[in-house]
């Protein structure tokens, strides 16, 4: 393969391209594509900060030009002041130049949208209180006993079995499981979103189809809850009186479903490895000197689940970090790279009890508003499967373990493991026959409905569809 062509396909621009000329005085531009940044992301984050300091210059797809923030201190400027740094993405010079196509891969993840994320000032605080209000709706304990409920269902597909692929038959599931239930997709929706997310955060000439399969799911399940409420996410987001019209409320239902499962999947995942594989945090856990929730705290410091959050704009020329920053220069928040900064962590294999200062939800009026979700995801499955499982030992040495990296995050191939077999709990019951309900209580009885067709469906193999689909990503 041609050094000037990135394995996507596309081609890189030669460096007299006025997408690099104008951009960083002309700097040379670190690729944070290719080989070297999927085979070890951290170690291309280092090189940079050695290089650079604060905030480097480098390349995504297709040579467009970005700021990388790799300083805890820059990263959390940069976050926290959207006077400077917008995520408005219509300030976007190489966009409004015309240097970025209007079906670049690129813009499903760093395009504008009538979403929280796109906007700052008081359109941001409006649509903010409703993603805000309509999250914390849903009940804590409610929210777990669902995880609960999932996981124990694919934990019966293999509990048989001795053995298991955690991130094919566990982690990739969980998270798509549990967050379609909270928006009100039907699960059958499961296979094909996981592939239009995987697909779209991977790049390449499919990500705008896939995209728009995504946006037109969740499009006809704002036209039918704009009929028909009932208890969800997008019945709730419609009626908050913030007054969300129907391209709001699909664009904020398209924030869940892509970030939510993108980001609990590789947390879920993350998580298991370190129990596996660190002797020591597996002993903290063990001896009840570490919560899980302070072992996914943990993760989220060493290994969180972006590794770069796009994005933000300036909003004027300034001198940042010693560098000369443009109006509307793109600059990337370096989540991983804040993460390790020597000047926070000076001992990065020193434990952080407990400790949410890191930057993987990042910070500021973007703050991400469902953390609370991906950690009752994660803490809760991961708890069920050990106290299910708790003889779970990997299957081959942890340096043999692979990654599949993209710019932005990087997913853990496959996790096998063994374990005694145990005997698959006997199904229960079909319900009752129906009887009249009345208004007040339709919604729970979907609801119950809804958890009788998820078992059904496991019984009938329809997640075995799913692990097909997923083995795909790697």
């Amino acid at each position: 393969m041609s050094p000037s062509t990135p394995e996507s396909g596309a081609a890189i621009p030669p460096q007299e391209c006025p997408a690099r000329a104008v951009f960083a005085q002309g700097a040379t531009l670190t690729a944070l594509y290719g080989p070297a940044a999927r085979r070890d992301p951290g170690a291309v984050y280092e090189k940079l900060r050695a290089e650079h300091g604060g905030i480097a210059p480098v390349e995504l797809e297709g040579g467009v030009p970005a700021w990388l923030v790799l300083g805890y201190q820059e990263n959390t400027q940069v976050a926290r002041t959207p006077s400077r740094f917008t995520r408005d993405a219509r300030l976007w010079r190489d966009w409004n130049e015309g240097r970025i196509a209007a079906d670049d891969p690129l813009l499903q993840l760093l395009g504008w949208r009538p979403d929280v994320v796109s906007y700052d000032g008081e359109e941001h605080r409006r649509l903010r209180a409703a993603v805000n209000e309509c999250l914390t709706r849903f009940d804590r304990h409610g929210t777990r006993r669902h995880v609960q409920r999932y996981a124990n269902q694919l934990i019966d597909g293999f509990v048989e079995d001795g053995a298991a692929d955690l991130v094919t038959q566990f982690a990739a599931y969980l998270p798509m499981l549990v967050l379609s239930r909270l928006v009100g997709l039907d699960e059958e929706h499961g296979p094909k979103l996981v592939e239009a997310i995987v697909g779209m955060v991977s790049g390449g000439e499919k990500a705008f189809a896939h995209n728009q399969y995504i946006i037109g799911t969740l499009r006809a399940l704002t036209e039918e809850r704009r009929r028909a409420p009932v208890h969800d996410l997008a019945s709730w987001f419609i009626q908050h009186p913030s007054g969300l019209n129907d391209d709001e409320v699909c664009a904020h239902l398209r924030l869940v479903i892509v970030l939510g499962y993108e980001a609990t999947t590789n947390l879920v995942s993350n998580t298991l490895r370190m129990v596996l594989t660190d002797p020591r945090f597996r002993a903290s856990l063990a001896g009840g000197l570490m919560t899980l929730p302070d072992a996914v705290e943990q993760i989220l410091w060493d290994d969180p689940p972006l590794l770069v959050c796009p994005a933000r704009f300036a909003t004027h020329d300034m001198r940042f970090a010693d560098r000369e920053i443009r109006k509307g220069d793109m600059l990337l928040l370096g989540i991983a790279a804040g993460n390790a900064d020597p000047q926070v962590r000076p001992d990065p294999g020193a434990p952080i009890h407990g400790n949410r200062s890191h930057l993987a939800f990042s910070r500021g009026p973007h703050e991400c508003s469902g953390q609370e979700i991906a950690r009752a995801i994660t803490d809760t499955g991961v708890d069920v499967l050990l106290n299910r499982l708790p003889d779970l030992h990997l299957t081959v040495p942890e340096d043999q373990l692979t990654w599949t990296a993209s710019t932005w995050s990087r997913h853990l191939d496959a996790l096998p493991v063994t374990f005694a077999p145990r005997r698959r709990p006997a199904p229960q019951s079909a319900p009752a026959a129906r009887v009249e309900r009345s208004a007040a209580t339709d919604a729970r009885a979907a609801m119950a409905e809804a958890d009788a067709q998820a078992e059904a469906d496991a019984r009938r193999g329809f997640w075995a569809s799913l692990v097909d689909l997923v083995r795909g990503r790697r």
